[in-house]
């Protein structure tokens, strides 16, 4: 295993060696190839919708992205938004989506994001080449995600209409119980990934859709792991802390980033209030490449969507970048967690 020692030592060598990759300096973001596994800027899937504050939030977090130096993210329409509550407890599901109602919300949230696109600095991404080209015009690549695979109903055939739309991502799971498989935050009821789960698995990896595993059970994961012919990405996480702070169901095990890790792919250092502080962000980033490796780590904020975010605007992807280096990274090693990573992911997957 990789221990959090031989890793820092393994860095330090790499830089002293000039294992580098070239034309990158020291804090320098601008110069990393960077990705976002999940990103909901300005809550845009809410627009239409009574309580959505309006486009100009939108706007700023773009730009943001851009003045931050980010490269590409997954925008994530959110499928159980209209069935779901905050709550004292946490988000908890208030209801089921009746029968074609959930695939009204897809349009929905989709119309509404392509609306917003033609005003945003954003480029609309369904390639590898269409992150690489934006990162050269210095204009982030949107590309479209789904958390929670509600939108389909339980009907395999969907996906291909979300495909031909545009989607290259769909987190199977989020806060409301559905036909693929458990989740983390809900009690058993597929016992890991469902049969029509497994369908939807082997469906997207045909497709060349990035599977998210985030919010699914360690079972669901397990299963996901076990059958899927592609890289993985649990887009947003945290590894489980030995203190006794209050910490969501939402943390995972080494033994969870591990499945994952597994199949080739990467896990989204996530930036919730489950930090105390950034520095301590920081510091669990590196804990999860202790467990995972150095090549299956990537960043996940969940902007705008997040919980008290330590990580709360990416004007801080810099600082990000800077901190790691001098917690002993060399610069390939904070180029691969930035964006790297992910973009072999997409690489391997997206076709």
């Amino acid at each position: 295993m990789l221990t959090r020692r031989k890793f820092l030592q393994n860095s330090l060598t790499a830089t002293a060696t000039g294992f580098v990759v070239p034309g990158l300096s020291f804090g320098s973001a601008e110069e990393y190839l960077s990705f976002d596994l999940h990103s909901h800027p300005g809550v845009f899937f809410g627009k239409g919708l009574k309580d959505y504050p309006g486009d100009a939030g939108v706007m700023k977090t773009t730009a943001e992205m851009n003045s931050g130096h980010l490269s590409g993210a997954f925008f994530s329409l959110v499928a159980d938004v209209a069935i779901i509550e905050r709550t004292p407890t946490g988000i908890r599901p208030t209801r089921a989506y009746a029968t074609g109602e959930a695939w009204k919300e897809y349009h929905r949230q989709m119309n509404a994001l392509k609306d917003l696109l033609k005003a945003l600095p954003a480029t609309l991404a369904t390639t590898v080449a269409e992150l690489d080209n934006a990162t050269k015009n210095k204009k982030v690549a949107a590309f479209i995600a789904c958390e929670g695979g509600d939108f389909l109903d339980g009907n395999v055939e969907l996906l291909d209409e979300m495909y031909s739309g545009g989607v290259r991502s769909i987190q199977l799971v989020h806060y409301a119980p559905n036909a693929l498989g458990d989740l983390q935050t809900e009690a058993t009821q597929h016992n890991g990934l469902s049969k029509v789960g497994k369908e939807v698995v082997l469906r997207m990896n045909k497709l060349g859709m990035v599977v998210d595993v985030a919010h699914a059970s360690f079972k669901t994961v397990q299963d996901v792991a076990g059958i899927t012919k592609a890289p993985i990405i649990l887009s947003h996480s945290i590894l489980k802390m030995e203190d006794t702070r209050p910490l969501s169901r939402r943390a995972i095990t080494p033994g969870h980033a591990k499945l994952v890790a597994g199949t080739g792919g990467v896990i989204g250092a996530w930036p919730s209030g489950f930090n105390n502080s950034f520095e301590e962000f920081v510091d669990n980033t590196l804990r999860l490449v202790d467990e995972a490796g150095i090549d299956h780590v990537g960043l996940g904020t969940d902007m705008d969507g997040n919980f008290k975010p330590v990580f709360g605007s990416y004007l801080q992807l810099p600082q990000w970048a800077k901190a790691l280096k001098a917690k002993g990274l060399s610069n390939e090693e904070v180029g691969k967690i930035l964006g790297g990573n992910a973009r072999r992911v997409l690489a391997k997957v997206i076709k």
